[in-house]
């Protein structure tokens, strides 16, 4: 059965301290240790939290380290590095450090890894070091996006396909101020290149919603259209996901833990805060195949190693 956001699922009124922050998306999580001994029916809990505001908060984690977030991840699910990133913390399994840099080139809006077609189902971001102004984070709800879009938008999205790469040309994608601020992101390539192919919309394997999986940084075109149509189309599904109406912001401070449904989401860090530092790890939960209306599953189109350069 589909679940809106208005229709929240029910768990015991004990089990979590929830506030929602927005009205479409996002809740905080209070007075609850992510470090704890969590028994079963807590992560079930947290689980059912996340699925109903598509992204949730905890403040003041500061007891939680490396270690503690990596093992609470695997109570989420199962934890999968990057296959693009390398910057992992000393002993790390799973972690990814991002610092300022990553905080500027993660400012377009996107879906993590798309261009994977089992891309991930969440992720789990802990802020250590935040700006003492800007640098917030911004979610929107990608299945309020599809629910608000006119019916031949929704019929025309409903029979799309759209190619996914993790490619990303940053002289024509961000302007030159946040360029200057992403130090050697602007000319790292990746060491190999994947395409993904993923129906525009998504069935959502817990709750039956539709969503629209887009987002500026990975998509390359929509099957069967022209780059150009493709520029000008997916702008339109863009602006949808995009209101303000659909979209929560959250203003980091040192110790708060984010995570986020991964299959109904975008997010956009925000880049406003100039040489303050920023330094941040994720863990990334393993996903599987969209599912389109259609029934057709994602597929892998290009999986290459490439070519070394000096």
């Amino acid at each position: 059965m589909s679940i809106s956001y208005d229709q929240r699922v029910e768990v015991e009124p004990s089990a979590l301290d929830i506030a929602p922050v927005a009205g479409r998306i996002g809740a905080e999580i209070r007075n609850l240790s992510l470090s704890a001994d969590l028994d079963d029916a807590t992560i079930s809990a947290i689980r059912t939290a996340l699925v109903t505001h598509k992204v949730i908060f905890f403040r003041a984690q500061h007891h939680l380290d490396d270690a503690g977030q990596e093992a609470f991840a695997a109570r989420m699910g199962e934890p999968i590095r990057q296959p693009t990133a390398a910057a992992r913390p000393e002993d790390s399994g799973f972690l990814l450090d991002m610092k300022a840099k990553e905080g500027y080139a993660s400012s377009l809006w996107h879906t993590d890894m798309t261009f994977l077609a089992a891309y991930p189902e969440a992720s789990i971001l802990r802020s250590l070091v935040a700006p003492v102004s800007g640098g917030d984070t911004v979610w929107a709800n990608t299945a309020a996006a599809y629910r608000g879009l006119p019916e031949p938008l929704r019929i025309l999205a409903d029979n799309l396909k759209a190619i996914h790469g993790n490619t990303t040309d940053f002289d024509e994608q961000y302007e030159e101020s946040v360029q200057e601020k992403m130090g050697d992101m602007r000319h790292r390539k990746a060491p190999k290149l994947f395409q993904a192919e993923h129906p525009v919309v998504a069935v959502h394997p817990e709750t039956g919603e539709r969503s629209l999986l887009l987002g500026h940084s990975f998509v390359k075109r929509f099957v069967g259209l022209t780059s150009d149509d493709s520029h000008r189309l997916l702008a339109i599904f863009q602006d949808h996901v995009t209101k303000p109406e659909n979209t929560v912001r959250w203003r980091w401070q040192p110790g708060d833990v984010a995570i986020w449904d991964n299959r109904s989401t975008q997010h956009r860090s925000v880049p406003d805060f100039g040489d303050q530092p920023r330094h941040m790890r994720r863990v990334t939960i393993r996903g599987a195949r969209a599912t389109g209306v259609d029934g057709v599953a994602s597929r892998q189109v290009k999986f290459e190693q490439m070519a070394a350069t000096a």
